[in-house]
């Protein structure tokens, strides 16, 4: 309760400096993303122009055409690739993660805290350090220049089956998952039945953070399907800045159309995510 006005802090209203201080981040995070999409519909002349232009311009149609049917730059492909791989990799992540989180926080099993001790160590070590291991991996595979190549390493997560263990063991009671044994419920129906229903803020959460990971995701997919015909949409990008000469007002182009996508999911997601972390937060 507040000490000076006897009413819970979500129960006061905000004055001016907290609207003004909100309006002013809002302002400056927005900002790149309204450059981004000035110079993607201007000129070339945009990019050095004194005063720089605030406004719109009327080429994106002509800058996008060049975008989508450049040399060497499938960038069509590259889109349609990203949300394969997006998908793909944020379904199995919500899967396998949610499922391991389970075992480690519910089950009992000989290791079963050393194991846990063992993932998340592995969150200590940079991931550029398996890279060459990893290519040599996929090489002797076959599945090098391949979009399998992307998604099998990512298809689990350190980091999400710690954030999934941690989660349950307090939103999920034990007592729930007695009950359920005396009734003669399976572990994996208690897991499908039982825990993701009541982890569903979490996996909104996780399955957020996955996809806007994977679709940013650079280096790996720049090693494994740099200079095939198919790319993802960042490496694409990287194709479009190559070269001698960069035109910007291309590059910004496919850069805002690579950010729709993401844009699209927090507006229809947003919302949701917000009340499950609010959510999580209450259990």
């Amino acid at each position: 309760m507040s000490t000076v006005t006897g009413r819970a802090p979500q129960d006061t209203r905000a004055g001016w400096r907290t609207y003004l201080g909100l309006t002013i981040v809002l302002v400056l995070s927005i900002f790149p993303l309204y450059w981004m999409f000035v110079i993607a519909t201007s000129g070339d002349g945009a990019m050095v122009k004194y005063p720089p232009a605030f406004l719109p311009g009327d080429q994106f149609m002509v800058n996008l055409r060049e975008v989508f049917t450049a040399d060497n730059v499938y960038f069509a492909a590259s889109l349609i690739n990203s949300v394969i791989v997006s998908t793909v990799v944020t379904a199995s992540t919500l899967f396998f993660c949610s499922l391991a989180g389970f075992a480690f926080a519910k089950l009992r099993f000989p290791g079963r805290d050393k194991l846990m001790f063992v993932v998340i160590l592995t969150l200590t070590v940079p991931n550029q350090l398996g890279v060459v291991a990893l290519y040599i991996l996929m090489g002797e595979i076959g599945w090098n220049g391949t979009l399998l190549a992307v998604i099998a390493p990512s298809l689990v997560t350190a980091f999400g089956v710690f954030y999934m263990r941690q989660f349950i063991d307090h939103a999920v009671p034990g007592e729930l998952i007695e009950a359920s044994r005396i009734d003669g419920a399976s572990t994996f129906r208690i897991y499908w039945s039982i825990v993701l229903p009541a982890i569903r803020p979490a996996l909104a959460v996780l399955g957020l953070l996955t996809f806007v990971a994977t679709w940013n995701e650079f280096q790996w997919p720049l090693i494994t399907l740099g200079g095939t015909e198919f790319p993802t949409s960042m490496v694409a990008l990287s194709d479009l800045a190559s070269g001698s000469f960069v035109v910007f007002r291309r590059v910004l182009a496919g850069a805002f159309v690579a950010t729709l996508p993401l844009l699209v999911l927090l507006l229809v997601g947003g919302r949701q995510i917000v009340r499950g972390i609010m959510e999580g937060a209450v259990k």
